[in-house]
C-alpha cells in the first residue's frame, strides 16, 4: 500500500501544471483526497466511467495521482487511487525567464518587491526540499509570524524601523562566515495588511 500523501507538493514542471489545469481534472484531484476507484468517481461526479478513466490516466502519468491498492470486486480488478499530495503549489520556476526576481525590483518598500521575494522563497525552498529528500535528510527551516494592530502610519514606520534595527543587531552578533562548518541562511521580514473582506473587484 502507498505511503500517506504529503501535506504539500511544489510543482516545478510545466507539463505537470498543464495536466492539472482542466476543471474536470481538478475536480477529480479534489475527490481523490481519499482513495477511490474510477467507478466510484464516476458515481460521485456523475460522469461516464470511460471519461473519468481517461482523465485519471493522464493525472497518473503526470504523477499527480497514485495507485493505493488493487482489489478484486465482482470478478474485476478494481484500482484504488489517491492524490499524491494533500495540496499543491506551483513554483515560479515554471515560468523560467518570465518569473520575477527581487534583483529586478528597485523599490524594497513596494508590493512588487515583496511578491518577488516571496516567489523566490517558494522557488528556493522547493529545490532544497527535493535535495533533502534525495539525501534522506531533514530540511531545517523556520517561520515566525505575528499579527500586529498599529494605530497609524507613523506607528507602522516606527515599528518597521525598530524591527530592522533589532535584526541588524542580531545579524552583527551571529554572522560568522569564517567559522568551520558555517552555512548561510536567508531571513526575510515583511509586512502587509491583513485581508479582512472577501476577495472582490471592489477597492481593498
Amino acid at each position: 500500500m502507498a505511503q500517506a500523501a504529503s501535506s504539500v507538493e511544489v510543482i516545478r514542471d510545466a507539463g505537470r501544471v498543464k495536466a492539472m489545469l482542466p476543471t474536470l481534472r481538478r475536480r477529480i484531484l479534489e475527490s481523490l483526497r481519499e482513495p477511490d476507484s474510477a467507478a466510484g468517481l464516476s458515481r460521485r461526479l456523475g460522469i461516464p466511467r470511460q471519461k473519468v478513466n481517461y482523465h485519471v490516466r493522464r493525472l497518473e502519468d503526470a504523477g499527480l495521482v497514485e495507485l493505493v491498492e488493487q482489489r478484486r470486486k465482482r470478478g474485476c480488478m478494481e484500482r484504488m487511487l489517491r492524490i499524491t499530495s494533500r495540496s499543491f503549489l506551483i513554483s515560479p520556476a515554471v515560468l523560467e525567464g518570465l518569473s520575477v526576481d527581487p534583483e529586478d525590483v528597485q523599490d524594497r518598500f513596494s508590493s512588487a518587491y515583496l511578491m518577488s521575494a516571496a516567489s523566490r522563497i517558494v522557488r528556493d525552498v522547493s529545490v532544497l526540499r527535493e535535495r533533502a529528500a534525495r539525501a534522506r535528510r531533514k530540511l531545517v527551516t523556520m517561520t515566525l509570524e505575528a499579527d500586529v494592530a498599529l494605530a497609524s502610519p507613523a506607528e507602522l514606520s516606527g515599528f518597521s524601523r525598530e524591527l530592522g534595527d533589532a535584526l541588524a543587531r542580531l545579524v552583527a552578533k551571529s554572522h560568522k562566515p569564517e567559522a568551520p562548518g558555517s552555512r548561510r541562511y536567508r531571513f526575510m521580514l515583511n509586512g502587509h495588511p491583513i485581508i479582512t473582506k472577501p476577495d472582490t473587484k471592489e477597492e481593498p
